[in-house]
């Protein structure tokens, strides 16, 4: 293993980082990894059911994005509301905190928003005059990578086709390829855990052991629990529902019911009890994404991977290609 952030380092060209989705969710490229043989394959994201067996079942988080992105009246200060702590009073990120010290204020639908407290983390407790709806009239929060302001495409497109709880800041990537056709064709459960502020923290610790993740809330019903124990193989759809299954097992790999939180960073030698193959997204050098498949898959052959799709000029993180782990 290695514990040292420079070894999750990796050079990818900025016209690689896609910044749309493509005219059609299927369309996708999917790199197949084979961990046993170390080998690598190109393939359509829409040939994922010829990799299904008889018995596994495909395992996705079905949170839904908000839209959490605002600005104030003046367009000078940017929100992103995270959680509402009660009436007239919301957790959220700022941009440029600077701006943002205690006491400080502003407007947002004419409304006065002040900043009460700062976090450790560097997040705002802000308190409105009025108890308004700050999601309804807010954007797609998309991520920092993406050089451009939301727009109506990307309501549709920056949420999966099966998004049902509302609650995430960032989409859970690996499921935007699935169109409600390719779904019906393989047999899938859900789990919901609801995408947090950590998604867009940085690693800051040379030695990844210090780094810590933010809690995020997720749940599993009893029957998705149910289905993903009797299933001979369990295939997770991104990085989030594999924190979700490893989270909620037991020492033997049995999967149980419940509402919890995790803080759980995975990162090799992580011993995965539960999920035996892995559909995510390319992600961001140093991250603790990156880490994650590291994990699964092993880190020499997740960046030997990264430089063939780099050559083979693959499309990065959010709206871009896929990566299938067997």
């Amino acid at each position: 293993m290695s514990a040292r952030l420079s070894d999750y380092d990796y050079d990818l060209p900025r016209e690689l980082v896609a910044q749309r989705p493509l005219e059609r969710r299927e369309d996708a490229r999917m790199m197949v990894l084979y961990r046993p043989a170390q080998s690598i394959e190109h393939r359509q994201f829409r040939e994922l059911n010829t990799f299904v067996r008889s018995g596994d079942i495909l395992v996705l988080n079905d949170t839904r994005v908000l839209s959490a992105r605002r600005f104030s009246g003046d367009g000078a200060i940017e929100f992103l509301f995270l959680e509402r702590l009660g009436r007239k009073r919301w957790k959220c990120l700022v941009k440029p905190g600077r701006k943002m010290r205690i006491g400080a204020t502003t407007s947002i639908d004419g409304v006065t928003l002040r900043v009460d407290e700062i976090t450790d983390d560097g997040e705002r407790i802000v308190s409105l005059d009025e108890d308004i709806d700050v999601y309804g009239r807010g954007s797609m929060p998309l991520p920092p990578y993406i050089d451009r302001i939301s727009d109506n495409e990307d309501v549709a497109r920056y949420q999966t086709v099966f998004a049902h709880a509302a609650g995430a800041i960032a989409a859970p990537t690996a499921g935007l390829h699935f169109t409600p056709d390719i779904l019906n064709q393989i047999p899938h459960t859900f789990v919901t855990l609801h995408v947090g502020p950590g998604t867009f923290l940085p690693v800051r610790s040379e030695n990844v052991v210090e780094h810590r993740m933010h809690a995020e809330r997720f749940s599993i019903s009893q029957e998705a629990a149910n289905q993903i124990n009797n299933a001979s193989r369990i295939i997770a759809v991104g990085t989030t529902t594999v924190r979700a299954l490893e989270s909620a097992s037991r020492t033997d790999g049995e999967v149980q019911a419940g509402e919890n939180a995790t803080d759980m960073f995975i990162y090799p030698p992580h011993r995965f009890r539960v999920i035996d193959a892995l559909l995510t997204n390319f992600h961001l050098p140093r991250s603790t994404l990156l880490m994650l498949v590291s994990a699964f898959a092993g880190r020499d052959f997740v960046l030997r991977a990264y430089e063939e799709a780099i050559r083979e000029h693959y499309r990065f993180y959010s709206y871009g290609d896929c990566m299938l782990i067997l």
